[in-house]
């Protein structure tokens, strides 16, 4: 299913998506991912989405200075059918972040009142512990509406934070229910003080149709590459966390291993930032400007062409919940390449799919890919297990869950009710 083939959604709770991620015409790549998961849902249940847009009044001086960044959203913007509202709210530019939370709920207050008078918030979803989720605690307070906070791998990087982890905790405590969409996210929102009963894990899925393996000669063709060359690619954010600077610092040594090895590098500037005028640089300097692609930010119906065309698909990246696109290489029949953090061993979880390496350990992740590139790799079972890791078992289990906290909602509201009289 394509987001413009959405069906309507049959009755059902309306449920409302609370993130500060989410694309629009002016940020299109921006949590593409939530999108994913949450259009699928609104498939089956009526869903709007407030997606609330850090904001103070001098940004737009920064921004002379810093191009691209905060770049902002329009306050509405229909997609796909669904309603999506981008009120914005007071966040300062690196000082007093434990507010964040506080100023997104007050931000966002005004649209979701709305909302809820129109009959159209029965549960609040959001997206990130912090600060969404802290925005969605204190919203489902004032509005008596049940919390559902999904995390999704910022939450260690924040429970690490002397000032953060409070309001993490106190986040997660308060909602009806936390979903993780890993085991290592579920152990920390246990760690935090979460009932076991109140956190599950629903992973991230994938779109079988869009992500199907091209021919690999015309997949080449069309990008320019050598048809024996061994190929490399890379899809994210380009930020310092997913790591394509600790790829790139490998090549000189892997190209005296795999000569010809190209890497192609997929994606551009994120909310957490623009290093490729650094990587275009460390590339000059390595003397590696034949050997790496920058191929940009491409629509989600084109990744597939570069992931087509290479035969290992690697990301050093620092810290992931689930990545998505681990799935989306796998359905195109790749081998994968990665870091032992967050969620990554959950979805590379057998050998015959690829390899974990441990964070900060060049010479083993060097290893590896060389491996990789030189190992025969049985390309029908790689694909088998994206099939297994198809979106709809995980939309089934989210529409029961928001079904449930609704009549569990409306049952104890019920219940208030006959006590009053």
């Amino acid at each position: 299913m394509t987001l413009a083939q959405t069906p309507p959604a049959a009755a059902g709770p309306h449920i409302v998506v609370l993130s500060s991620l989410f694309p629009s015409r002016v940020q299109p790549g921006a949590g593409l991912f939530i999108r994913e998961r949450m259009f699928r849902v609104g498939a089956q249940l009526p869903l709007a989405v407030v997606a609330p847009t850090p904001w103070f009044p001098l940004q737009g001086l920064l921004r002379r200075a810093r191009p691209g960044w905060r770049p902002g959203a329009p306050r509405h913007e229909p997609q796909a059918g669904f309603e999506v509202w981008y009120p914005r709210f007071l966040s300062f530019p690196g000082a007093l972040k434990s507010l964040d939370g506080v100023f997104m709920a007050l931000g966002a207050l005004p649209r979701l009142w709305r909302l809820k008078r129109a009959g159209r918030l029965d549960v609040l979803d959001a997206h990130f512990g912090f600060p969404d989720g802290d925005a969605a605690a204190r919203l489902g307070r004032w509005l008596r509406v049940p919390v559902t906070v999904t995390l999704r791998g910022t939450e260690p990087r924040h429970a690490q934070d002397a000032r953060l982890r409070p309001r993490l905790a106190q986040a997660l405590r308060g909602a009806a229910r936390v979903i993780a969409v890993s085991q290592s996210l579920r152990r920390l929102a246990l760690e935090l003080g979460v009932a076991p009963e109140r956190a599950q894990v629903v992973g991230n899925g994938v779109d079988l149709q869009r992500f199907q393996p091209l021919p690999r000669a015309q997949a080449r063709q069309a990008l320019g590459l050598p048809p024996d060359a061994p190929v490399l690619v890379g899809v994210g954010g380009l930020v310092e966390r997913k790591g394509f600077h600790r790829v790139i610092a490998l090549l000189p040594a892997l190209r005296e291993r795999c000569p010809g090895l190209r890497y192609l590098i997929v994606g551009g500037p994120g909310p957490e930032g623009d290093l490729e005028a650094e990587l275009r640089r460390q590339v000059a300097a390595l003397g590696l400007a034949d050997a790496v692609h920058f191929l940009g930010p491409l629509p989600p119906d084109r990744v597939r062409e570069p992931l087509s065309a290479a035969d290992v698909f690697v990301l050093a990246t620092r810290n992931e919940g689930w990545a998505n696109v681990f799935l989306e290489a796998m359905a195109c029949g790749l081998p994968v390449v990665t870091t032992d953090v967050g969620g990554n061993a959950e979805v590379v979880c057998r050998p015959e799919l690829g390899t974990v390496v441990p964070f900060g350990d060049a010479a083993r992740l060097q290893d590896a890919i060389a491996q990789a590139l030189s190992k025969p790799w049985d390309a029908a079972a790689i694909r088998h297990h994206a099939e297994a890791n198809t979106w709809d078992g995980r939309v089934e289990e989210l529409v029961a869950l928001f079904r449930t906290l609704h009549l569990q909602a409306a049952a104890a509201h019920g219940g208030a009710r006959v006590a009053l009289r």
